[in-house]
């Protein structure tokens, strides 16, 4: 019997309690065996500063599912050279593992646009899509938005689910860290000890003086 795995994807920079608390609620709700998330790679128009590194967000994302047996991480967008488009990335996890189901996580804004996405009605036949939505105020929207794409792909598996809210953003976070605010409460621990063990979130004229920077 094959198993459902729900695949979540991000800049993960960095991850935190909303990230988990949303995947908790997808894959309570749908009865998924597992999550695998995957971050993406590298922006290079960026300051360090402002994005945190490949590697470091990766590792991140591996501490924050440590306390989670049925998560786990991939490296493959961060290793793939070039820009990584959603339709590439499910065709390789089918090769990498046929006997897995895919649910596609995605959030509600992400839904509206979704006939915009590179070859987006053959990932409608690669995985099933979860859109989630934190505002109860456009469900009608979605719904109408999932009936449509339904309408254009035959057989396409497109799940609308609301989710209350977990009040943090990667933004917020980032500045909070700057200015070296207590963020324990918004970020899973050992990533909070992380990011202050490797100098990350600092800005840049700080991290010169320092001599510290964030990168690798």
């Amino acid at each position: 019997m094959s198993r459902r795995i729900g695949l979540f994807g991000g800049s993960f920079n960095p991850i935190h309690n909303g990230h988990l608390h949303l995947v908790r609620e997808v894959r309570r709700a749908l009865k998924l065996d597992g999550v695998l998330l995957m971050p993406a790679g590298e922006a290079p128009h960026k300051s360090t500063a402002a994005y945190a590194p490949a590697a470091h967000r990766l590792e991140m994302c591996r501490l924050a599912a440590k306390q989670y047996p049925w998560m786990t991480v991939s490296d493959y967008e961060i290793c793939k050279n070039g820009k990584s488009y959603t339709v590439e990335t499910l065709r390789a996890l089918h090769e990498m593992h046929p006997d897995v189901r895919w649910t596609l996580m995605i959030g509600s804004d992400m839904l509206l646009t979704f006939d915009k996405w590179y070859c987006w009605q053959e990932i409608l036949t690669l995985a099933e899509v979860c859109a989630v939505s934190r505002e109860t105020g456009d469900l009608p929207q979605l719904y109408r938005t999932a009936d449509a794409l339904r309408a254009q792909a035959s057989g396409a598996k497109i799940t609308v689910l609301s989710a209350k809210a977990f009040p943090a953003s990667s933004t917020e976070i980032r500045e909070k860290l700057r200015n070296r605010a207590d963020c324990t409460c918004l970020l899973p621990e050992n990533v909070v000890q992380y990011i202050c063990d490797n100098h990350l979130y600092r800005n840049e004229q700080e991290c010169e003086n320092s001599g510290q920077g964030g990168a690798e």
